[in-house]
């Protein structure tokens, strides 16, 4: 399994995740779309947020940036957060 982090910070970030927040079901739903996905989690950290994606491989969680970033560009366009800090890897240990 492969994992992606998205942190939002500074500038906008907690407009962007309150949005989001009001957005969820959206976001749910275009999540699942992405192939390979394992799960996916959304936290709102108070002045901003981190997304957490896990695949079944690099080439889904590569396809979950690609999906995050078009959404975010078509939904918060009025929105103006610096783009989020990307953190990737292997996934050594996963407990459910």
């Amino acid at each position: 399994m492969y994992a992606v982090i998205r942190t939002y910070l500074g500038a906008g970030a907690k407009q962007l995740f309150e949005f989001m927040e009001e957005r969820s079901v959206d976001i749910e739903t275009t999540l699942r779309t992405v192939p390979g996905l394992v799960s996916y989690t959304l936290l709102n950290t108070g002045d901003g947020g981190t997304s957490i994606t896990v695949c079944k491989d690099k080439a889904g969680s590569d396809a979950s940036l690609k999906v995050a970033r078009e959404w975010i560009q078509k939904n918060t366009s009025h929105i103006h957060a610096n783009p989020p800090i990307v953190t990737e890897g292997p996934v050594i240990v996963q407990i459910n």
